[in-house]
């Protein structure tokens, strides 16, 4: 099929997870609704420019997808599809299952403060509607850490918006930033993050690796005292946050390309099994079969 004929229009650059890689990649926004972490470059081009898709525009986009093609999952992009009305959405998922039976699980990433104004049952009847995962990047779960990066988000911020998906039955995929305190709030940023962790028990944990791929300036902005983790700091700080989750059936991945050290497993069983990983990364890292450095990155 050409890219002229595809049923789906982009806006480059377009992004999603990496377990989303074999799905349908549906914009129903553009871009990201908040845009002011200093560490993301993600929709920072003129073109990504936040605005919600013309609903029509989507809503013939699915049916055109449901002519041309055999999904088994949807991922809701850009960077926060969540901030749409739980109407929209609803339209969306159903337009979804009427068109494209065939689709076993839609997926979105997700901000904290767009679960604020959606009640418990708002978000039961999306996950009834088919919506059965949002990932969300709370990067840390320290207030300091938050502030410094502009997140605009709290330790309570995302506490609730998990608790609150949790209780609504979705299942919720965190991602937690490695490095993204630097050396002087390294300690804090694995403890309180892992503190998030426990709180909240998300069914999937995954660590990323801070990277700036076009230089620390507007980091620095807000952070001018921010000094980068080398490898064997991130490994250290990595190991604290292992050492202090208390989770009790928590797929953990450190796999992303940004990571030097590959890591799998479920936590709690796994857990001291992954811990042995690390030390061995920390004490041999000739031995501890490392990403080369030309490999990682987003």
């Amino acid at each position: 099929m050409s890219a002229q004929s595809f049923p789906v229009s982009y806006i480059e650059p377009v992004f999603r997870p990496p377990s989303e890689a074999h799905s349908l990649i549906l914009p129903v926004t553009n871009g990201c609704s908040w845009n002011q972490c200093t560490f993301c470059e993600m929709y920072t081009d003129e073109q990504k420019k936040f605005r919600a898709r013309d609903e029509k525009q989507v809503l013939e986009e699915i049916r055109r997808s449901g002519e041309q093609l055999i999904v088994q999952r949807v991922f809701l992009a850009d960077g926060d599809a969540m901030v749409l009305p739980t109407r929209r959405l609803l339209t969306i998922l159903e337009a979804i299952r009427e068109h494209m039976p065939t689709v076993e699980r839609v997926t979105s990433y997700c901000l904290p403060r767009n679960l604020k104004r959606k009640s418990v049952e708002e978000l039961r009847e999306l996950r009834e509607a088919g919506l059965a995962m949002l990932y969300v990047g709370a990067e840390s779960g320290d207030d300091q850490v938050l502030e410094r990066v502009n997140k605009g988000e709290t330790y309570e911020s995302t506490e609730q918006a998990l608790t609150k998906a949790g209780e609504a039955g979705i299942l919720r995929s965190v991602m937690i930033l490695n490095g993204l305190g630097g050396k002087s709030l390294s300690e804090q940023h694995a403890r309180n993050s892992a503190r998030l962790m426990n709180a909240t028990q998300p069914e999937f944990v995954s660590t990323l690796v801070v990277s700036f791929p076009q230089g620390m300036e507007r980091y620095r902005d807000r952070f001018p005292d921010f000094e980068p983790l080398d490898q064997q700091s991130l490994f250290l700080e990595l190991q604290q946050f292992i050492q202090e989750l208390d989770l009790r059936d928590s797929v953990f991945r450190s796999d992303h390309a940004s990571n030097a050290l590959v890591l799998k497993g479920t936590l709690g069983a796994d857990k001291e099994r992954i811990l042995e990983q690390v030390k061995n990364a920390i004490e041999r890292p000739e031995r501890a079969r490392l990403r080369p450095e030309w490999m990682r990155g987003l």
